[in-house]
């Protein structure tokens, strides 16, 4: 792809997502949606293979589905209201409509089928953006409306999400499915918290979105694309597969790593709400999502594949690639659980 065009896609990825997180009426918040989706859509479909073509294809399908129910929504409420203020959603068919079409936006269950398989026929950075700056304009939303969204289908979709990412992920051997199911189980643990508490939402998007990026970092920089990928990482660089499983464990929400603070706020937030009994199940479920983190982890570092050959650099590996992102991410993904305390004081 020209570099000329590679940069108006990635302006209008910019574009559309700022245009919808600070947009006050629906048309322009719609608009945002709209830039955002048919930018993406030459990323997907940059390698001209048939599941590339396919893949932007069912993203383009369900992201207008998603829209067209947004503009649909808006209506109803400005027909009932006279108003096109996001904040003002006091219609209840359009704030059920407007939390089916967020939740196909998303990718939560059970209107999460096109996610993994999106994923799957997408580059690897393409999937890093789907994953992570594709979801920053739906939760803008989330949280501008928030005091008018079902708190009821909210706790469904979360924990319907939760269980759905841990249990389908379990049985997969592509990284960017694993990953497809991970966010899809984070976003069960935001979609659950969404409507009772906001500071919460947005610092777990925030740690989410430190965490995949510095996983997919990994994966793009080992190219790694499946788990059989992941034995070679050893003989290739002993400390990235060390702070890769770091990073996985994070994911997990292992103490005393990052990944595990958001989890720990949620629970006690929903205890606090007396919300128990979808506390304990969350935290069962989230054991499901564990065991595949744990099985990456070993994977990569308790494995050792038979190096034949006689250099350290797989083929196609290309060891100039800048790593100051990655060092960055996972530094924050490891190291800023044990700093909270000091951060909040």
């Amino acid at each position: 792809m020209s570099p000329t065009i590679y940069t108006i896609i990635l302006t209008s990825l910019a574009t559309g997502t700022i245009i919808t997180m600070s947009s006050f009426h629906w048309l322009m918040a719609w608009i945002g949606l709209e830039i955002n989706t048919l930018a993406i859509i030459p990323n997907i479909s940059t390698t001209h293979h048939p599941r590339s073509t396919e893949a932007a294809t069912k993203y383009f399908l369900t992201q207008a589905a998603a829209s067209a129910l947004i503009l649909f929504s808006s209506m109803i409420n400005a027909w009932q209201t006279g108003y096109w203020d996001i904040t003002q959603l006091s219609s209840t068919p359009s704030h059920i409509l407007l939390t089916v079409a967020l939740a196909m936006k998303l990718g939560l269950a059970p209107l999460h089928f096109w996610l993994p398989e999106v994923l799957q026929g997408s580059t690897m950075s393409t999937a890093l953006i789907i994953i992570t700056w594709q979801k920053l304009a739906p939760m803008s939303l989330i949280f501008l409306t928030m005091n008018n969204l079902s708190t009821t289908i909210l706790l469904t979709l979360g924990l319907t999400s939760s269980l759905v990412g841990g249990w389908a992920g379990l049985n997969q051997t592509q990284t960017r499915k694993i990953m497809a199911y991970s966010s899809i189980a984070h976003l069960g643990w935001m979609a659950t918290i969404s409507s009772i508490m906001t500071n919460i939402l947005i610092m777990n998007l925030l740690i989410y979105l430190t965490m995949t990026t510095s996983l997919f970092y990994f994966l793009i920089i080992t190219k790694s694309k499946t788990i059989q990928n992941l034995t070679t990482i050893w003989t290739l660089s002993p400390m990235m597969s060390i702070m890769m499983m770091l990073s996985l464990l994070s994911l997990g929400g292992l103490p005393p790593l990052t990944g595990f603070l958001p989890k720990w706020l949620i629970m006690e937030e929903l205890i606090n709400q007396n919300l128990t009994t979808v506390t304990i199940f969350m935290a069962l479920i989230s054991l499901l999502s564990l065991f595949f983190y744990i099985r990456l982890a070993y994977t990569t570092t308790l494995t050792l594949s038979p190096n034949m050959t006689q250099t350290k650099f797989k083929w196609r590996f290309y060891p100039s690639m800048k790593t100051t992102t990655i060092l960055i991410s996972t530094m924050i993904t490891i190291f800023m659980m044990p700093m909270m305390s000091t951060i909040l004081m």
